[in-house]
């Protein structure tokens, strides 16, 4: 009994992140993942009646997870210029450009970039270009939207920010296409 009220296996129940206070709920006897609002590792037992059982997450030393440098270094890797957001999905590093003026975020089949994960929203986020960059909205998520490990309801992103939806972290990255590149590209088809 004692591996279900402290250790790693948390059981079943709801558990509250000790940092930001995200709640999660585990169905299963399972190891806690990642908190989604914060990726904290501390749980307390959520409970009506009491109780302080502390837990901490297992870490899974056998998946890599690229720092934020590594995103970053993929989406500087784009010779294209444009506006990018870098993240890991399925173990593989994913690169999407923002073409338009605005792009959805969130679980609904509407969105533009689309999560399939039970800690986005199905309107989860919007980015908008504004005259003095892009801007990111909370679009009344219910798990938030952290913008460099602040909660935001609108923040302008600069280039290298890292964006928290559910548990994706996903950088902002800007390419710029220098004149000289330009130039030594149209010459090379020449």
């Amino acid at each position: 009994m004692e591996s279900l009220t402290s250790g790693t296996l948390a059981g079943t129940g709801s558990f509250r992140c000790e940092i930001c206070g995200h709640v999660i709920t585990m169905t299963t006897a399972n190891l806690l993942p990642a908190c989604p609002g914060c990726d904290g590792a501390s749980f307390t037992r959520a409970s009506l009646f009491g109780g302080t059982a502390r837990f901490k997450r297992a870490i899974e030393a056998d998946v890599p997870v690229p720092n934020g440098d590594a995103l970053l270094g993929a989406a500087r890797a784009i010779e294209e210029p444009g506006r990018y957001l870098v993240f890991q999905d399925a173990g593989t590093v994913r690169t999407v450009a923002m073409t338009g003026d605005t792009m959805r975020i969130g679980r609904s089949l509407s969105a533009d970039l689309r999560f399939e994960d039970p800690t986005v929203s199905r309107r989860h986020a919007v980015l908008v270009a504004e005259a003095d960059g892009i801007r990111v909205l909370d679009d009344r998520s219910l798990n938030g939207v952290f913008v460099n490990g602040e909660r935001i309801v609108s923040h302008t992103l600069h280039d290298g920010d890292e964006i928290v939806i559910g548990r994706y972290r996903i950088r902002y990255a800007v390419s710029v296409a220098t004149a000289a590149a330009a130039a030594g590209r149209a010459f090379q088809a020449e």
